[in-house]
Protein backbone atom coordinates (compact mmCIF):
# COMPACT_ATOMS: atom_id res chain seq x y z
CA UNK A 1 0.00 0.00 0.00
CA UNK A 2 1.38 3.44 -1.03
CA UNK A 3 1.39 6.29 1.46
CA UNK A 4 0.28 9.82 0.85
CA UNK A 5 3.60 11.52 1.32
CA UNK A 6 2.17 14.97 0.72
CA UNK A 7 0.38 15.20 4.08
CA UNK A 8 1.68 17.75 6.61
CA UNK A 9 4.47 16.48 8.82
CA UNK A 10 3.40 14.91 12.13
CA UNK A 11 6.03 16.94 13.95
CA UNK A 12 5.08 20.59 13.33
CA UNK A 13 8.40 21.78 14.75
CA UNK A 14 10.38 19.92 12.12
CA UNK A 15 11.59 22.11 9.29
CA UNK A 16 12.95 19.35 7.07
CA UNK A 17 10.65 18.80 4.03
CA UNK A 18 8.91 15.46 3.69
CA UNK A 19 10.22 13.25 0.83
CA UNK A 20 8.14 12.89 -2.33
CA UNK A 21 7.40 9.73 -4.30
CA UNK A 22 10.04 9.06 -6.94
CA UNK A 23 9.46 10.71 -10.32
CA UNK A 24 11.90 8.79 -12.50
CA UNK A 25 9.73 5.71 -13.15
CA UNK A 26 6.83 7.92 -14.14
CA UNK A 27 8.81 10.25 -16.39
CA UNK A 28 10.47 7.34 -18.15
CA UNK A 29 7.25 5.33 -18.48
CA UNK A 30 6.30 4.46 -22.10
CA UNK A 31 2.64 5.04 -21.24
CA UNK A 32 3.28 8.73 -20.59
CA UNK A 33 6.00 9.84 -23.00
CA UNK A 34 7.61 13.18 -22.32
CA UNK A 35 6.90 15.50 -25.26
CA UNK A 36 9.80 17.23 -26.94
CA UNK A 37 8.92 20.85 -27.65
CA UNK A 38 11.40 23.22 -29.25
CA UNK A 39 9.82 26.04 -27.26
CA UNK A 40 11.69 24.95 -24.13
CA UNK A 41 15.46 24.75 -23.53
CA UNK A 42 17.07 21.38 -24.07
CA UNK A 43 18.34 20.00 -20.75
CA UNK A 44 19.52 16.42 -20.14
CA UNK A 45 16.68 14.25 -18.85
CA UNK A 46 18.18 13.44 -15.40
CA UNK A 47 18.70 17.15 -14.74
CA UNK A 48 15.06 17.76 -15.71
CA UNK A 49 13.89 15.11 -13.28
CA UNK A 50 15.93 16.49 -10.39
CA UNK A 51 14.72 20.02 -11.02
CA UNK A 52 11.10 18.93 -11.30
CA UNK A 53 11.44 16.89 -8.12
CA UNK A 54 12.69 19.98 -6.26
CA UNK A 55 9.95 22.12 -7.79
CA UNK A 56 7.23 19.75 -6.59
CA UNK A 57 8.80 19.45 -3.15
CA UNK A 58 8.80 23.24 -2.82
CA UNK A 59 5.12 23.77 -3.59
CA UNK A 60 3.31 20.56 -2.66
CA UNK A 61 4.66 19.51 0.73
CA UNK A 62 2.93 22.08 2.93
CA UNK A 63 -0.71 21.08 2.42
CA UNK A 64 -2.76 17.95 1.71
CA UNK A 65 -2.97 17.05 -1.95
CA UNK A 66 -6.53 17.43 -3.21
CA UNK A 67 -7.97 18.08 -6.68
CA UNK A 68 -8.29 21.74 -5.70
CA UNK A 69 -4.68 22.14 -4.52
CA UNK A 70 -3.34 20.16 -7.49
CA UNK A 71 -5.37 22.26 -9.93
CA UNK A 72 -4.06 25.45 -8.33
CA UNK A 73 -0.50 24.16 -8.66
CA UNK A 74 -1.00 23.18 -12.30
CA UNK A 75 -2.65 26.47 -13.24
CA UNK A 76 -0.61 28.96 -11.26
CA UNK A 77 2.81 27.39 -10.75
CA UNK A 78 3.52 24.74 -13.38
CA UNK A 79 1.65 26.19 -16.37
CA UNK A 80 3.72 29.41 -16.38
CA UNK A 81 7.07 27.78 -15.69
CA UNK A 82 9.46 28.22 -18.66
CA UNK A 83 10.85 24.65 -18.38
CA UNK A 84 8.29 22.43 -16.66
CA UNK A 85 5.00 23.48 -18.26
CA UNK A 86 5.11 20.54 -20.70
CA UNK A 87 5.41 18.08 -17.78
CA UNK A 88 1.84 18.76 -16.64
CA UNK A 89 0.56 15.36 -17.78
CA UNK A 90 3.43 13.61 -15.98
CA UNK A 91 2.57 15.47 -12.76
CA UNK A 92 -1.11 14.67 -13.30
CA UNK A 93 -0.29 10.96 -13.70
CA UNK A 94 2.12 11.01 -10.76
CA UNK A 95 -0.61 12.40 -8.48
CA UNK A 96 -2.88 9.50 -9.39
CA UNK A 97 -0.35 7.04 -7.91
CA UNK A 98 -0.95 8.41 -4.41
CA UNK A 99 -3.44 6.18 -2.58
CA UNK A 100 -5.40 8.91 -0.79
CA UNK A 101 -5.74 11.13 -3.87
CA UNK A 102 -8.48 10.89 -6.52
CA UNK A 103 -8.85 13.11 -9.58
CA UNK A 104 -12.25 14.65 -10.27
CA UNK A 105 -13.84 16.42 -13.23
CA UNK A 106 -12.00 19.71 -12.51
CA UNK A 107 -8.53 18.20 -12.96
CA UNK A 108 -9.76 16.05 -15.86
CA UNK A 109 -11.15 19.07 -17.68
CA UNK A 110 -8.08 21.23 -17.15
CA UNK A 111 -5.78 18.43 -18.30
CA UNK A 112 -7.91 17.87 -21.42
CA UNK A 113 -7.76 21.57 -22.31
CA UNK A 114 -4.00 21.68 -21.77
CA UNK A 115 -3.33 18.63 -23.93
CA UNK A 116 -5.70 19.69 -26.72
CA UNK A 117 -4.42 23.28 -26.88
CA UNK A 118 -0.82 22.03 -27.21
CA UNK A 119 -1.77 19.34 -29.78
CA UNK A 120 -0.63 16.42 -27.60
CA UNK A 121 -3.34 14.17 -28.96
CA UNK A 122 -1.74 10.81 -28.16
CA UNK A 123 -1.59 11.79 -24.49
CA UNK A 124 -5.14 13.15 -24.73
CA UNK A 125 -6.29 9.72 -25.83
CA UNK A 126 -4.39 8.19 -22.88
CA UNK A 127 -6.20 10.63 -20.60
CA UNK A 128 -9.57 9.38 -21.85
CA UNK A 129 -8.60 5.79 -21.10
CA UNK A 130 -7.55 6.86 -17.62
CA UNK A 131 -10.88 8.64 -17.06
CA UNK A 132 -12.76 5.54 -18.19
CA UNK A 133 -10.85 3.45 -15.65
CA UNK A 134 -11.15 6.07 -12.90
CA UNK A 135 -14.57 7.78 -13.14
CA UNK A 136 -15.10 11.09 -11.41
CA UNK A 137 -16.14 10.43 -7.77
CA UNK A 138 -18.14 13.65 -7.33
CA UNK A 139 -21.54 12.11 -8.05
CA UNK A 140 -22.66 9.64 -5.36
CA UNK A 141 -24.81 6.60 -6.01
CA UNK A 142 -25.46 5.07 -9.41
CA UNK A 143 -25.39 8.31 -11.39
CA UNK A 144 -22.38 9.52 -13.30
CA UNK A 145 -20.73 12.91 -13.03
CA UNK A 146 -22.80 15.46 -15.02
CA UNK A 147 -19.58 17.17 -16.15
CA UNK A 148 -18.43 14.18 -18.17
CA UNK A 149 -20.44 14.94 -21.29
CA UNK A 150 -19.24 18.59 -21.58
CA UNK A 151 -15.67 17.35 -21.08
CA UNK A 152 -15.97 14.74 -23.83
CA UNK A 153 -17.76 17.19 -26.11
CA UNK A 154 -14.73 19.46 -25.92
CA UNK A 155 -12.34 16.55 -26.54
CA UNK A 156 -14.36 15.25 -29.51
CA UNK A 157 -14.47 18.72 -31.02
CA UNK A 158 -10.69 19.08 -30.56
CA UNK A 159 -10.06 15.75 -32.31
CA UNK A 160 -12.38 16.76 -35.17
CA UNK A 161 -10.65 20.11 -35.62
CA UNK A 162 -7.34 18.27 -35.85
CA UNK A 163 -8.92 15.88 -38.42
CA UNK A 164 -8.34 12.91 -36.11
CA UNK A 165 -11.72 11.33 -36.67
CA UNK A 166 -10.76 7.86 -35.42
CA UNK A 167 -9.71 9.38 -32.11
CA UNK A 168 -12.95 11.38 -32.04
CA UNK A 169 -14.99 8.19 -32.45
CA UNK A 170 -12.90 6.51 -29.73
CA UNK A 171 -13.73 9.44 -27.43
CA UNK A 172 -17.41 9.12 -28.37
CA UNK A 173 -17.48 5.40 -27.55
CA UNK A 174 -15.66 6.02 -24.26
CA UNK A 175 -18.10 8.75 -23.32
CA UNK A 176 -21.15 6.54 -23.96
CA UNK A 177 -19.92 4.14 -21.28
CA UNK A 178 -19.54 6.90 -18.70
CA UNK A 179 -22.66 9.04 -19.03
CA UNK A 180 -26.26 8.43 -18.07
CA UNK A 181 -28.66 8.02 -20.98
CA UNK A 182 -28.06 8.95 -24.60
CA UNK A 183 -25.52 11.56 -25.77
CA UNK A 184 -26.88 14.96 -26.71
CA UNK A 185 -27.53 15.88 -30.32
CA UNK A 186 -24.71 18.44 -30.11
CA UNK A 187 -22.06 15.72 -29.94
CA UNK A 188 -23.48 13.90 -32.96
CA UNK A 189 -23.46 17.22 -34.82
CA UNK A 190 -19.79 17.77 -33.98
CA UNK A 191 -18.85 14.40 -35.45
CA UNK A 192 -21.05 14.79 -38.55
CA UNK A 193 -19.53 18.21 -39.21
CA UNK A 194 -16.07 16.81 -38.56
CA UNK A 195 -16.52 14.12 -41.22
CA UNK A 196 -17.80 16.71 -43.70
CA UNK A 197 -14.85 19.02 -43.14
CA UNK A 198 -12.57 16.04 -43.58
CA UNK A 199 -14.17 15.38 -46.98
CA UNK A 200 -15.83 12.10 -45.94
CA UNK A 201 -19.49 12.70 -46.71
CA UNK A 202 -20.43 9.00 -46.67
CA UNK A 203 -19.20 8.60 -43.10
CA UNK A 204 -21.11 11.74 -42.12
CA UNK A 205 -24.28 10.16 -43.49
CA UNK A 206 -23.41 6.94 -41.72
CA UNK A 207 -23.14 8.76 -38.40
CA UNK A 208 -26.48 10.43 -39.06
CA UNK A 209 -28.01 6.99 -39.55
CA UNK A 210 -26.41 5.86 -36.30
CA UNK A 211 -27.92 8.90 -34.65
CA UNK A 212 -31.36 7.77 -35.76
CA UNK A 213 -30.68 4.21 -34.54
CA UNK A 214 -29.67 5.63 -31.16
CA UNK A 215 -33.01 7.47 -31.11
CA UNK A 216 -31.44 10.88 -30.80
CA UNK A 217 -33.63 13.50 -32.46
CA UNK A 218 -31.75 15.62 -35.03
CA UNK A 219 -32.01 19.39 -34.77
CA UNK A 220 -31.82 22.18 -37.33
CA UNK A 221 -28.04 22.23 -37.15
CA UNK A 222 -27.93 18.53 -38.05
CA UNK A 223 -30.10 19.05 -41.12
CA UNK A 224 -28.29 22.21 -42.19
CA UNK A 225 -24.94 20.44 -42.04
CA UNK A 226 -26.14 17.49 -44.12
CA UNK A 227 -28.03 19.64 -46.65
CA UNK A 228 -24.88 21.70 -47.14
CA UNK A 229 -22.94 18.46 -47.59
CA UNK A 230 -25.35 17.23 -50.26
CA UNK A 231 -25.11 20.55 -52.12
CA UNK A 232 -21.32 20.61 -52.03
CA UNK A 233 -21.11 17.02 -53.24
CA UNK A 234 -23.30 17.57 -56.29
CA UNK A 235 -26.37 15.86 -54.79
CA UNK A 236 -28.71 18.81 -54.67
CA UNK A 237 -31.88 16.75 -55.17
CA UNK A 238 -30.96 14.64 -52.15
CA UNK A 239 -30.53 17.85 -50.20
CA UNK A 240 -34.02 18.94 -51.20
CA UNK A 241 -35.37 15.56 -50.13
CA UNK A 242 -33.73 15.96 -46.74
CA UNK A 243 -35.27 19.44 -46.51
CA UNK A 244 -38.72 17.89 -46.97
CA UNK A 245 -37.88 15.22 -44.40
CA UNK A 246 -36.79 17.94 -42.03
CA UNK A 247 -40.18 19.63 -42.18
CA UNK A 248 -42.01 16.29 -41.87
CA UNK A 249 -40.12 15.56 -38.66
CA UNK A 250 -41.28 18.86 -37.19
CA UNK A 251 -37.93 20.64 -37.36
CA UNK A 252 -38.39 24.22 -38.56
CA UNK A 253 -35.80 25.41 -41.11
CA UNK A 254 -33.94 28.61 -40.36
CA UNK A 255 -32.24 31.24 -42.47
CA UNK A 256 -29.12 29.06 -42.88
CA UNK A 257 -31.24 26.26 -44.35
CA UNK A 258 -32.81 28.55 -46.91
CA UNK A 259 -29.54 30.27 -47.78
CA UNK A 260 -27.96 26.89 -48.49
CA UNK A 261 -30.83 25.80 -50.73
CA UNK A 262 -31.11 29.12 -52.56
CA UNK A 263 -27.39 29.03 -53.28
CA UNK A 264 -27.84 25.44 -54.46
CA UNK A 265 -30.62 26.41 -56.87
CA UNK A 266 -28.41 29.09 -58.40
CA UNK A 267 -25.57 26.60 -58.69
CA UNK A 268 -27.96 24.33 -60.59
CA UNK A 269 -29.02 27.29 -62.81
CA UNK A 270 -32.58 27.04 -61.46
CA UNK A 271 -33.12 30.75 -60.98
CA UNK A 272 -36.91 30.79 -60.74
CA UNK A 273 -36.86 28.07 -58.08
CA UNK A 274 -34.32 30.09 -56.09
CA UNK A 275 -36.62 33.12 -56.08
CA UNK A 276 -39.61 30.92 -55.11
CA UNK A 277 -37.60 29.54 -52.21
CA UNK A 278 -37.02 33.12 -51.01
CA UNK A 279 -40.75 33.76 -50.98
CA UNK A 280 -41.30 30.46 -49.16
CA UNK A 281 -39.08 31.92 -46.44
CA UNK A 282 -41.52 34.80 -46.14
CA UNK A 283 -44.52 32.47 -45.92
CA UNK A 284 -42.88 30.44 -43.14
CA UNK A 285 -42.09 33.61 -41.21
CA UNK A 286 -38.32 33.18 -41.47
CA UNK A 287 -36.48 36.50 -41.32
CA UNK A 288 -34.23 37.52 -44.17
CA UNK A 289 -30.57 38.12 -43.56
CA UNK A 290 -28.14 40.29 -45.50
CA UNK A 291 -26.53 37.07 -46.75
CA UNK A 292 -29.88 35.94 -48.21
CA UNK A 293 -30.24 39.17 -50.16
CA UNK A 294 -26.65 39.02 -51.37
CA UNK A 295 -27.13 35.45 -52.64
CA UNK A 296 -30.30 36.46 -54.51
CA UNK A 297 -28.91 39.67 -56.00
CA UNK A 298 -25.58 38.14 -57.02
CA UNK A 299 -27.28 35.07 -58.45
CA UNK A 300 -29.70 37.09 -60.56
CA UNK A 301 -26.97 39.47 -61.74
CA UNK A 302 -24.74 36.57 -62.75
CA UNK A 303 -27.58 35.30 -64.92
CA UNK A 304 -27.96 38.74 -66.52
CA UNK A 305 -31.33 39.40 -64.88
CA UNK A 306 -30.52 42.81 -63.47
CA UNK A 307 -34.01 44.26 -63.65
CA UNK A 308 -35.44 41.27 -61.78
CA UNK A 309 -32.83 41.79 -59.08
CA UNK A 310 -33.94 45.44 -58.79
CA UNK A 311 -37.61 44.49 -58.64
CA UNK A 312 -36.91 41.84 -56.01
CA UNK A 313 -34.98 44.20 -53.74
CA UNK A 314 -37.63 46.92 -54.10
CA UNK A 315 -40.39 44.41 -53.34
CA UNK A 316 -38.62 43.26 -50.19
CA UNK A 317 -38.15 46.89 -49.19
CA UNK A 318 -41.83 47.69 -49.67
CA UNK A 319 -42.74 44.64 -47.56
CA UNK A 320 -40.36 45.94 -44.87
CA UNK A 321 -38.34 42.71 -45.17
CA UNK A 322 -35.05 44.10 -46.42
CA UNK A 323 -32.43 43.81 -43.65
CA UNK A 324 -31.15 47.14 -42.41
CA UNK A 325 -27.58 46.02 -42.82
CA UNK A 326 -27.96 44.96 -46.44
CA UNK A 327 -25.45 46.76 -48.67
CA UNK A 328 -26.69 46.95 -52.26
CA UNK A 329 -23.31 48.10 -53.52
CA UNK A 330 -22.96 45.03 -55.79
CA UNK A 331 -26.28 45.84 -57.43
CA UNK A 332 -25.15 49.44 -58.03
CA UNK A 333 -21.90 48.21 -59.56
CA UNK A 334 -23.75 45.93 -61.95
CA UNK A 335 -26.24 48.62 -62.97
CA UNK A 336 -23.62 51.33 -63.40
CA UNK A 337 -21.23 48.98 -65.14
CA UNK A 338 -23.92 48.15 -67.69
CA UNK A 339 -24.81 51.83 -68.08
CA UNK A 340 -28.31 51.19 -66.73
CA UNK A 341 -29.89 54.47 -65.71
CA UNK A 342 -32.27 52.79 -63.27
CA UNK A 343 -29.66 52.73 -60.52
CA UNK A 344 -30.53 56.25 -59.32
CA UNK A 345 -34.24 55.42 -59.10
CA UNK A 346 -33.55 52.19 -57.21
CA UNK A 347 -31.43 53.99 -54.62
CA UNK A 348 -34.08 56.67 -54.13
CA UNK A 349 -36.81 54.04 -53.73
CA UNK A 350 -34.83 52.13 -51.12
CA UNK A 351 -33.65 55.27 -49.35
CA UNK A 352 -37.22 56.51 -48.88
CA UNK A 353 -38.09 53.23 -47.13
CA UNK A 354 -35.24 53.69 -44.69
CA UNK A 355 -32.67 51.45 -46.39
CA UNK A 356 -29.79 53.92 -46.41
CA UNK A 357 -27.06 52.98 -48.90
CA UNK A 358 -23.45 52.56 -47.86
CA UNK A 359 -20.76 55.06 -48.74
CA UNK A 360 -19.36 52.66 -51.36
CA UNK A 361 -22.78 52.27 -52.97
CA UNK A 362 -23.18 56.06 -53.13
CA UNK A 363 -19.71 56.57 -54.55
CA UNK A 364 -20.31 53.89 -57.17
CA UNK A 365 -23.58 55.51 -58.18
CA UNK A 366 -22.04 59.00 -58.40
CA UNK A 367 -19.34 57.72 -60.73
CA UNK A 368 -21.95 55.94 -62.82
CA UNK A 369 -24.12 59.06 -63.10
CA UNK A 370 -21.14 61.15 -64.15
CA UNK A 371 -20.26 58.65 -66.87
CA UNK A 372 -23.83 58.84 -68.15
CA UNK A 373 -23.65 62.65 -68.21
CA UNK A 374 -26.30 62.92 -65.48
CA UNK A 375 -24.38 65.41 -63.42
CA UNK A 376 -27.46 67.08 -61.92
CA UNK A 377 -28.55 63.73 -60.48
CA UNK A 378 -25.03 63.29 -59.10
CA UNK A 379 -25.27 66.72 -57.41
CA UNK A 380 -28.66 65.83 -55.90
CA UNK A 381 -27.28 62.55 -54.61
CA UNK A 382 -24.34 64.33 -53.00
CA UNK A 383 -26.69 66.80 -51.36
CA UNK A 384 -28.82 63.95 -49.93
CA UNK A 385 -25.71 62.12 -48.74
CA UNK A 386 -24.47 65.14 -46.80
CA UNK A 387 -27.89 65.77 -45.25
CA UNK A 388 -27.94 62.16 -43.98
CA UNK A 389 -24.39 62.38 -42.66
CA UNK A 390 -22.78 60.22 -45.37
CA UNK A 391 -19.43 61.90 -46.01
CA UNK A 392 -17.86 61.11 -49.41
CA UNK A 393 -14.20 60.45 -49.97
CA UNK A 394 -12.17 63.46 -51.02
CA UNK A 395 -11.53 62.22 -54.57
CA UNK A 396 -15.24 61.79 -55.38
CA UNK A 397 -16.00 65.11 -53.73
CA UNK A 398 -13.35 66.94 -55.77
CA UNK A 399 -14.68 65.46 -59.00
CA UNK A 400 -18.11 66.92 -58.25
CA UNK A 401 -16.57 70.25 -57.30
CA UNK A 402 -14.84 70.30 -60.69
CA UNK A 403 -18.11 69.50 -62.48
CA UNK A 404 -19.90 72.37 -60.74
CA UNK A 405 -17.09 74.82 -61.51
CA UNK A 406 -17.04 73.72 -65.15
CA UNK A 407 -20.74 74.62 -65.28
CA UNK A 408 -20.01 78.09 -63.89
CA UNK A 409 -21.46 77.22 -60.50
CA UNK A 410 -18.47 77.79 -58.26
CA UNK A 411 -20.64 79.47 -55.63
CA UNK A 412 -22.70 76.25 -55.34
CA UNK A 413 -19.50 74.22 -55.21
CA UNK A 414 -18.22 76.30 -52.30
CA UNK A 415 -21.52 75.81 -50.46
CA UNK A 416 -21.00 72.05 -50.83
CA UNK A 417 -17.53 72.50 -49.36
CA UNK A 418 -18.87 74.31 -46.31
CA UNK A 419 -21.59 71.72 -45.69
CA UNK A 420 -19.18 68.81 -46.20
CA UNK A 421 -16.66 70.42 -43.81
CA UNK A 422 -19.34 70.67 -41.14
CA UNK A 423 -19.97 66.92 -41.59
CA UNK A 424 -16.33 66.01 -41.09
CA UNK A 425 -14.79 66.19 -44.57
CA UNK A 426 -11.34 67.76 -44.69
CA UNK A 427 -10.89 69.67 -48.00
CA UNK A 428 -7.41 69.28 -49.44
CA UNK A 429 -5.23 71.49 -51.61
CA UNK A 430 -6.91 70.18 -54.76
CA UNK A 431 -10.32 71.25 -53.45
CA UNK A 432 -9.15 74.81 -52.92
CA UNK A 433 -7.38 74.99 -56.28
CA UNK A 434 -10.53 73.84 -58.09
CA UNK A 435 -12.63 76.50 -56.36
CA UNK A 436 -10.08 79.30 -56.81
CA UNK A 437 -9.70 78.60 -60.52
CA UNK A 438 -13.50 78.47 -60.72
CA UNK A 439 -13.76 81.90 -59.15
CA UNK A 440 -10.96 83.10 -61.43
CA UNK A 441 -12.90 82.07 -64.54
CA UNK A 442 -16.06 83.72 -63.21
CA UNK A 443 -14.29 86.94 -62.23
CA UNK A 444 -15.13 86.62 -58.52
CA UNK A 445 -11.97 88.13 -57.08
CA UNK A 446 -13.24 88.75 -53.56
CA UNK A 447 -14.51 85.20 -53.01
CA UNK A 448 -11.31 83.78 -54.48
CA UNK A 449 -9.08 85.88 -52.22
CA UNK A 450 -10.93 84.57 -49.14
CA UNK A 451 -10.09 81.01 -50.22
CA UNK A 452 -6.45 81.94 -50.92
CA UNK A 453 -6.18 83.26 -47.36
CA UNK A 454 -7.68 80.01 -46.05
CA UNK A 455 -5.13 78.03 -48.05
CA UNK A 456 -2.37 80.13 -46.53
CA UNK A 457 -3.67 79.46 -43.01
CA UNK A 458 -3.84 75.70 -43.67
CA UNK A 459 -0.31 75.57 -45.03
CA UNK A 460 -1.35 74.67 -48.59
CA UNK A 461 0.72 77.55 -50.08
CA UNK A 462 4.42 76.72 -49.73
CA UNK A 463 5.94 80.09 -50.67
CA UNK A 464 5.20 83.73 -51.53
CA UNK A 465 5.64 83.10 -55.27
CA UNK A 466 2.76 80.63 -55.26
CA UNK A 467 0.63 83.08 -53.26
CA UNK A 468 1.35 85.92 -55.70
CA UNK A 469 0.43 83.76 -58.72
CA UNK A 470 -2.96 82.95 -57.24
CA UNK A 471 -3.67 86.57 -56.31
CA UNK A 472 -2.49 87.87 -59.71
CA UNK A 473 -4.72 85.36 -61.44
CA UNK A 474 -7.75 86.61 -59.51
CA UNK A 475 -6.82 90.26 -60.29
CA UNK A 476 -6.44 89.59 -64.01
CA UNK A 477 -9.72 87.66 -64.04
CA UNK A 478 -11.61 90.82 -63.04
CA UNK A 479 -10.05 92.84 -65.84
CA UNK A 480 -10.80 90.11 -68.37
CA UNK A 481 -14.38 89.94 -67.20
CA UNK A 482 -14.84 93.72 -67.59
CA UNK A 483 -13.38 93.58 -71.12
CA UNK A 484 -15.80 90.77 -72.03
CA UNK A 485 -18.75 92.76 -70.70
CA UNK A 486 -17.72 95.89 -72.65
CA UNK A 487 -17.25 93.89 -75.83
CA UNK A 488 -20.71 92.38 -75.43
CA UNK A 489 -22.27 95.86 -74.96
CA UNK A 490 -20.56 97.27 -78.06
CA UNK A 491 -21.66 94.37 -80.19
CA UNK A 492 -25.19 94.83 -78.96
Amino acid sequence: MKKNLLKPLQNPQSKSPQPLPPLSPLLDSPQTPTPSLSLFPTIPQPHHQNQLFSFLKTYLTHQPLTPKTLLHFLKIKLHHHPVFTHYDFQVFSWASTIDSFHHDHSTYLWMAHSLASSHRFSQLRSLLSFIAANPCPCSPGIFSCPQMEPLFRFVIDSFCRARKLNDAVFAFETMKKLIDGRPSVVIYNVLINGYLKNGDFDKALGFYERMERDRVKPDVYTFNTLINGYCRNGKFESGLELFREMKEKGCSPNVVTFNTLIRGFFRERKVDEAVKMAYEMIQLGCDFSSVTCEILVNGLCKEGRLLEACDLVIDFSRRMLLPKGFDYCDLMEELCGKGNGRAFEVVNELWIKGNVPSLIACTTLIEGLRRLGRREDAFRLMDKMLKDGIVPDIMTFNCLMQDLCDLGRTMDANKFRLVASSKGLEPDEVTYNILIYGYTREGRRKEGEILVDEMLDKGFIPDIARYNRLMDGLSNSKSLTLKKVSACRRSA
